[in-house]
């Protein structure tokens, strides 16, 4: 039991102690509104007890733990092959999905594991940002094209592999991950880099105009995410009924809400309540108050990452950090976008907050990547003082 202590004191010494507080206090709130959301899902839906989510997810919390612990103590250095490695893995798993996974909200994208269900797309944005990050932290000075394109096509591949599932979501926070570390690399001034840079801008807007003018290529439901102006007025469409009751769970909150566990929204008004949906049952139970702590939470995590990403003494570190910042982001951006009828509903979960157990694992897997390089630039500013 001391020797167990005396690991955990160690390996928390060096992190970043803000990112630590918040996160934990972040997961712990996401345990609670999980069970609140849930419960009369798990009873009315699955015919299960009212801790049926909240039971899994805290299992998820656990194992993420754990893994978390044993991330912050590897040297960021060793991820080469494992991260190569990991790119393999994904690309087979997700060839794997048309013949073995399940169906879920129109999209072949989980397996189902002694009663878990496991997505492999949110892990392969883990590895994708380690394979980025150790790929390209080799290139000493990028003076050409093929320097910055050639690392990008195992991820072109998993992000074309992922639509095809079809999951637009993944795939959109995916390309925004590679989009973010593209902009983020110290670039040359070379003519064909300043061309490549300016083309992927325009291709990123042009393929959002595409899907939305060009339907014919998506699934009905798909194309009717794009339809997402005026909710209330498609209250019959599924994408309708979901944001105009999100909405009705926000209005009914007011500013100190209605009191947790005590939302009418979760009793299956919400089809989503404990995942996709799990803001507005926050802001319905806890109010306006709650979920501005929320999205102030959401700040200071982003701020703290950004910081480390900043302060990282090489490139491998800092494209680690730049990838978690924008795989957060991302998430929040799209999930609450999304539920605001300001963008398209993609069914993307709130990240620390939606029950999930893949979902969960990750994003604690990659702040735990952030705060090793953390330790690594304290340790390196130590040696040289």
């Amino acid at each position: 039991m001391k020797r167990a202590l005396r690991y955990i004191k160690n390996s928390l010494k060096n992190v970043d102690i803000p990112l630590l507080l918040v996160t934990t206090a972040m997961i712990i709130f996401g345990l609670i509104m999980v069970f609140s959301s849930s419960s009369v899902t798990s009873v009315l839906s699955y015919k299960k007890t009212p801790y049926y989510f909240f039971e899994k997810q805290i299992l998820v919390v656990i194992v993420g733990l754990f893994v978390s612990l044993i991330i912050v103590n590897f040297p960021t250095k060793n991820y080469g092959v494992l991260s190569k490695l990991g790119m393999i893995l994904m690309i087979v798993l997700l060839i794997s999905l048309k013949t073995y996974g399940t169906v879920t909200n129109s999209a072949r994208s989980w397996f189902k594991i002694l009663g878990f269900s496991i997505q492999p797309s949110e892990f392969a944005k883990t590895f994708i940002i380690l394979y980025l990050a150790c790929t390209y932290s080799k290139i000493k000075k990028f003076k050409s094209v093929s320097d910055v394109f050639l690392p990008m096509i195992p991820c072109i591949i998993i992000f074309f592999l992922v639509a095809l599932e079809p999951d637009l979501g993944t795939a959109s926070i995916i390309a925004i991950i590679c989009m973010f570390i593209f902009f983020s690399l110290p670039l040359s001034n070379n003519k064909n880099i300043k061309i490549l840079r300016i083309a992927t801008v325009i291709a990123a807007i042009g393929g959002v105009f595409f899907l939305n003018f060009n339907s014919d290529i998506l699934t009905s439901a798909q194309a009717s995410r794009f339809n997402f102006k005026n909710p209330c007025s498609r209250y019959l469409e599924e994408t309708g009924y979901q944001v105009c009751n999100g909405y009705i769970a926000i209005h009914n909150g007011g500013i100190f809400g209605v009191g947790l566990g005590a939302s009418t929204q979760k009793f299956l008004y919400l089809p989503a309540a404990h995942t996709d949906f799990i803001f507005p049952i926050i802001v319905e139970e806890l109010g306006l108050i709650g979920g501005t702590c929320v999205l102030i939470a959401y700040i200071i995590i982003l701020f703290r990452i950004l910081v480390i990403a900043r302060n990282a003494t090489n490139l491998r570190n800092s494209i680690i950090a730049f990838g978690t910042f924008a795989y957060i982001l991302s998430h929040i951006v799209i999930n609450l976008g999304g539920l605001l009828a300001l963008i398209p509903l993609t069914g993307v979960p709130l990240p620390l907050l939606s029950y999930g157990g893949s979902f969960m694992l990750n994003i604690m897997i990659l702040i735990a990547l952030t705060q090793r390089v953390n330790i690594e630039t304290k340790r390196k500013r130590e040696t040289e003082y």
